[in-house]
């Protein structure tokens, strides 16, 4: 039953709703309604116009409307008089097939088809920063190992826990936040949930990183790799597989090796076998390459994949399984789309359960070490461009995800990657200009 965000308006006090939606960037888009206008957009749709935001529009384009999905309402925990609500776009009647949350949506309607429900979790890992931009905002993070760093997050308790608490009162079950790797670095988990919650979820979390960052004077990032030398931010993705009411764990099995079952491995064996063209989803940026290709950090390790492996309880591969009954994906980072995550997840585990798809051989080996022993496992893209051509020649995922959807990201990334090969950098006149 469809939930009357007017009603839960007057219940909760709610003066303003935000009607928000994410883009083919992951840029979130909002439009302020106020409760007494949310009866009319609840029906009809806060309109946009489409070519203002990263996608494939022109000028020329009918309204856009973003039709808030009332099962996803939140209320701020830190401005309880707004409403935060997530939104599926459509122009003229019609849904747009490219935006990101549609996208998302009919992969999970296809895994029901199949008896299946995914659900996944997912571990941000965000950078606070000086408002500036510039440098980490604790002077005195500066351990050469400061990951679980007991006094730097106590300096920072202030904003994660406020963060945390807002977590605990929407439900979510968080359990655990950590100073990571990088100085300046922080990841917070929570339950895993369906896929869509998830991705709502994570949306959410972002938001509601910086805007709490912000009001504590702070900037928070979650671009992949901020600062030479340090660990860069991944997005880890924990994945698993029910039945239809999602009671049973069809990825379960403890006669299996690692307890993953015959169908899990498959599932596995599509991620492994799409990996080069998935990575122009889960690491969407320029940046998003000197994290997964980068060398040797200041802690010792990138903690990111450059390798299409599997393995157990091991997390210098790009796939570990940590326990029975799931997964670990470790090539995702912070700048990954929340939907386009959870969608790509799906699209190449279905592929795999489609096709038999058998993930290889593991490797139990570590691999920043002994990488180079392995000779028959592809790399991972090198850059951006490389992970665009590998995702052009996926006509599986294409389709999967959808022509109009595959072709509007294809091209707009495209412009992103040329934009870049235009701009000089001082890397360049360092090392060229007397020559």
């Amino acid at each position: 039953m469809t939930q009357d965000l007017a009603g839960f308006a007057a219940e909760r006090g709610i003066k303003y709703f935000m009607i928000s939606y994410t883009d083919l960037f992951g840029a979130q888009r909002a439009k302020l309604v106020p409760s007494q206008a949310i009866a009319d957009m609840q029906k009809e749709g806060a309109g946009f116009a489409g070519f203002a935001t990263w996608l494939d529009l022109t000028p020329a384009h009918p309204d856009l409307f973003a039709i808030p999905d009332a099962s996803s309402v939140i209320q701020l925990p830190w401005k309880p008089e707004v409403a935060w609500v997530a939104a599926d776009c459509m122009m003229e009647d019609e849904l747009v097939a490219q935006a990101p949350r549609v996208v998302l949506k009919k992969l999970v309607a296809e895994a029901a088809e199949h008896g299946l429900r995914v659900k996944t979790g997912v571990e941000p890992e965000f950078f606070l920063i000086s408002a500036d931009g510039d440098t980490i905002s604790d002077q005195y993070d500066t351990a050469e190992k400061p990951c679980y760093d007991q006094q730097a997050l106590m300096r920072r308790y202030d904003v994660i826990a406020e963060i945390c608490d807002h977590m605990l009162a929407l439900g979510w079950k968080p359990y655990q936040n950590d100073h990571e790797d990088a100085n300046g670095q922080f990841e917070m988990n929570w339950e895993y949930d369906d896929a869509l919650k998830t991705a709502d979820k994570h949306s959410f979390f972002k938001f509601m990183v910086k805007s709490v960052a912000e009001k504590h004077g702070l900037r928070a990032t979650f671009m992949p790799k901020p600062f030479k030398g340090l660990t860069g931010n991944g997005c880890h993705a924990h994945i698993s597989v029910w039945d239809r009411d999602g009671k049973i764990n069809i990825f379960a099995d403890k006669d299996m090796p690692f307890g993953l079952s015959a169908k899990g491995k498959t599932f596995l064996g599509g991620i492994m076998k799409h990996a080069s063209a998935l990575a122009a989803i889960t690491n969407p940026t320029v940046n998003s390459y000197k994290r997964i290709n980068a060398p040797r950090t200041v802690s010792g390790a990138t903690w990111a994949p450059n390798t299409v492996t599997w393995t157990g309880n091991n997390r210098t591969h790009m796939v570990r399984v940590p326990g029975p009954g799931r997964f670990e994906l470790r090539l995702p980072d912070g700048a990954v789309n929340p939907y386009l995550l959870q969608a790509i997840i799906i699209a190449a585990g279905l592929s795999g359960l489609k096709s038999n798809a058998d993930p290889g051989p593991h490797y139990d080996i570590d691999m920043y070490r002994d990488g180079h022993t392995v000779k028959d496992a592809p790399r991972l893209p090198l850059n951006l461009l490389d992970a665009l051509r590998a995702f052009e020649q996926d006509d599986v995922l294409k389709t999967a995800l959808g022509s109009e959807f595959s072709d509007a990201y294809l091209k707009l990334k495209h412009d992103e990657w040329n934009s870049y090969c235009g701009h000089f950098t001082a890397w360049e006149r360092q090392t060229t200009l007397d020559i």
